[in-house]
């Protein structure tokens, strides 16, 4: 309601005089000698706006009175309805912010009220309680008139608007933005709403109806949809990858592949390829059979050469160890000669100033003739002493060849035997390493190594080489006997590792095939223990060693199993199997070699 009062043209009611005198007696009541002067209203002349007041402020200006609103009751500063009153020591009537604004804009100096132009004093000012309780019980009509009919007093205003039916409300869902009536917001939430949440038809899981189409269309795992290899059968989005395995319009390779056969057709058509090419398959095996047999006995003939060759280093090494010896009992000899020609030359040093002070004390007593014939005795000693000390000089020279040729023959041997070590280990790589994706590793000292690891002492072992071909991925086993990881203590815990191969430029990668490991039981019922997994191509541990993406150039990449295969309870005291004989446990590593082509 817009109010127009011409402040300076009107004076109270004589039925309103008595009302001003009672406020202005009770201001001058409350008056506080100590108040500061920093421009605002004391805590004494202030007081806090009650809950109704502080919502209605932005509504201040909108009000409608049932009845035409007083002319005291109306703010001089902002225009609208006076909310938490305040009288200022002229009389008049402000809102709380409006005075509070008043004071504060003007800290240097002294208001002035804009009806009578009197000065405006913090310490003349305080809280009118009594107009207050007058303006709160004036009645008003709802905001949302003419739709609203309701009327209330000011102070019950914000307590119907919380239930009024026409009062205008933001929907709550997230995301959505339109505005309405409450009376339409339960309908709008439940039905209309394009952000409400409702179940997937098929998966049942609840999305937004905006999102629901979409889901249902491109992601809902229990969708039917058609087979993308264009078979006829309907097959749910979760199911798609079991289904390729079977769906017969899959594209597929023959089982022998590995073996020189290349068909590649339909699942169906290479199940029947396989039945009726059954002779040649077999042509094809004995063929790769009679290959393997050629590629075993050069591999046999490497062997023996590799072994002629290493008993010749043996001998080598043994010869120079010969060589080596008298000539190091030669140098020991030769120092301990130098000690002593060095100690006799100290002992003639010290005769020849024994003699010296002889000679002296001779020439003072006997004469010079007499000094002169043991001078020449003197000089013919020292005339020996110098070759003795010229023959000292070149064993020490001699001395010094022989040093230098002891540390050349002790390089080679050093040489030597590191060459000797390398082809020791090759030989028994040679010996132990198998071209065909297979394992067996034969773990003795069960129990030893098992407590050597629950004490932290070398927990992890590690098998010998393998390939999954002569020119295939080279791959090794490791075992913790007393577990790793979740499995420490309680499990024995088996990893497969790839490591750096001589054919790694040439081979796919990331690795992708699939591994089995195995404990096999050693009572002939073959009740093996036996876990495979397939390589997840994200993982750095299936990709080449050494490489940019392994994140390491380590010859090995970070080994890939698992932490719990088998409880120890289940290896040392099974019911229908024997793991563990003689204190012996083997281990079996099989990888599926097929898709894999010989280079």
């Amino acid at each position: 309601m817009n109010v127009e009062v011409n402040y300076k043209s009107i004076s109270r009611t004589s039925s309103h005089i008595p009302f001003l005198k009672t406020r202005l007696q009770v201001g001058m009541a409350t008056k506080e000698s100590d108040l500061s002067g920093s421009g605002g209203l004391s805590r004494q002349n202030s007081g806090v706006a009650g809950p109704w007041e502080s919502d209605l402020t932005a509504v201040q200006h909108s009000l409608k009175f049932v009845k035409k609103l007083e002319e005291h009751y109306v703010c001089p500063t902002c225009k609208g309805v006076v909310l938490n009153p305040h009288q200022t020591g002229c009389g008049h009537i402000f809102c709380y912010r409006c005075i509070q604004g008043l004071l504060e804009n003007s800290p240097a100096t002294t208001p002035a009220c804009p009806l009578d132009r009197g000065l405006i004093k913090s310490d003349e000012v305080f809280q009118d309680n009594c107009c207050k309780r007058e303006i709160s019980n004036l009645d008003v009509y709802c905001t949302n008139s003419p739709n609203c009919s309701h009327r209330m007093t000011l102070c019950r205003l914000q307590e119907h608007l919380q239930t009024c039916q026409f009062e205008s409300l933001q929907c709550s869902n997230a995301g959505c933005s339109e505005i309405m009536q409450r009376k339409d917001l339960q309908e709008h939430l439940r039905i209309s709403c394009s952000y409400r949440m409702e179940p997937c038809h098929y998966c049942k899981h609840p999305y937004t109806c905006c999102q629901l189409e979409d889901h249902e269309r491109h992601s809902c795992p229990e969708v039917e949809i058609k087979c993308p290899n264009k078979c006829s059968q309907m097959i749910k989005r979760c199911m798609l990858e079991d289904h390729a395995n079977q769906c017969p319009e899959v594209q597929t390779d023959c089982v022998f592949k590995k073996y020189g056969c290349f068909v590649r057709e339909r699942r169906a058509q290479v199940q029947v390829h396989e039945e009726t090419a059954l002779n040649d398959h077999i042509l094809l095996v004995l063929g790769s059979n009679t290959k393997l047999e050629t590629q075993m006995a050069i591999l046999q003939q490497e062997v023996l050469l590799r072994h002629k060759e290493l008993q010749e280093r043996s001998r080598q090494v043994s010869g120079l160890e010969k060589e080596v010896r008298p000539l190091a009992q030669q140098v020991s000899r030769c120092d301990n000669t130098l000690s002593a020609v060095q100690r006799s030359l100290e002992e003639q040093r010290d005769h020849i100033s024994s003699v010296q002070l002889q000679l002296v004390e001779l020439s003072s007593v006997f004469g010079p003739g007499v000094a002169r014939e043991e001078l020449g005795q003197i000089r013919a000693s020292l005339d020996a002493l110098r070759q003795q000390v010229s023959v000292t000089e070149g064993l020490k020279d001699h001395l010094g060849e022989l040093k230098e040729t002891y540390m050349r023959h002790s390089r080679l041997l050093s040489i030597h035997t590191a060459q000797l070590e390398c082809n020791e280990k090759h030989f028994r790589e040679l010996e132990s390493t198998s071209y065909d994706g297979k394992l067996i590793w034969k773990l003795r000292d069960y129990r030893k190594r098992k407590e050597a690891g629950s004490q932290g002492q070398g927990p992890c072992l590690s098998s010998a080489p393998f390939h999954t071909g002569r020119s295939g991925y080279k791959m090794a086993a490791r075992a913790y006997l007393n577990g790793d990881g979740a499995g420490r203590d309680t499990h024995l815990s088996l990893y497969v590792v790839l490591m750096r191969g001589d054919f790694d430029p040439l081979l796919p990668w990331p690795f992708r095939q699939p591994v089995s490991l195995s404990v096999l039981d050693q009572s002939g019922t073959n009740n093996h223990l036996t876990m495979s997994f397939k390589p997840d191509p994200e993982n750095t541990s299936f990709h080449r060693p050494g490489s940019a993406a392994a994140t390491s150039n380590a010859p090995t990449n970070v080994a890939s199993g698992f932490q719990c295969f088998a409880s120890h309870a289940q290896l040392e005291t099974p019911k229908n199997a024997i793991y563990v004989r003689d204190d012996t446990l083997f281990v079996k590593v099989k990888v599926d070699t097929s898709g894999l082509e010989d280079l």
